[in-house]
């Protein structure tokens, strides 16, 4: 997917689709946190801050460097033109 998708709602359904595809959570809430981050960089660049919460055999006995980095390859170019910051709970 090139360039931004804009809209957070739409953000979330693909980081969602991308996620379940990849990682087949038994779990997953995406919630919107840029309202807490308005005046940032990222913000003013128009990319949004989220929370991802997951629970997915994929990331289960992984250290969390590598359950990160199977989240961020999921999400693949969003991390570049969509996402400016992402909080990760594995649970």
């Amino acid at each position: 997917m090139a360039g931004s998708i804009i809209n957070n709602s739409t953000r979330i359904k693909e980081m969602h689709r991308r996620l379940t595809e990849n990682l087949a959570p038994s779990h997953l809430d995406i919630i919107d946190d840029s309202h807490k981050h308005i005046g940032h960089a990222g913000a003013k660049e128009g990319k949004g801050h989220f929370t991802v919460i997951i629970s997915s055999d994929a990331l289960n006995d992984k250290p969390k460097l590598q359950q990160h980095r199977l989240i961020y390859t999921a999400l693949g170019d969003l991390m570049d033109t969509d996402i400016h910051a992402l909080s990760i709970k594995v649970i």
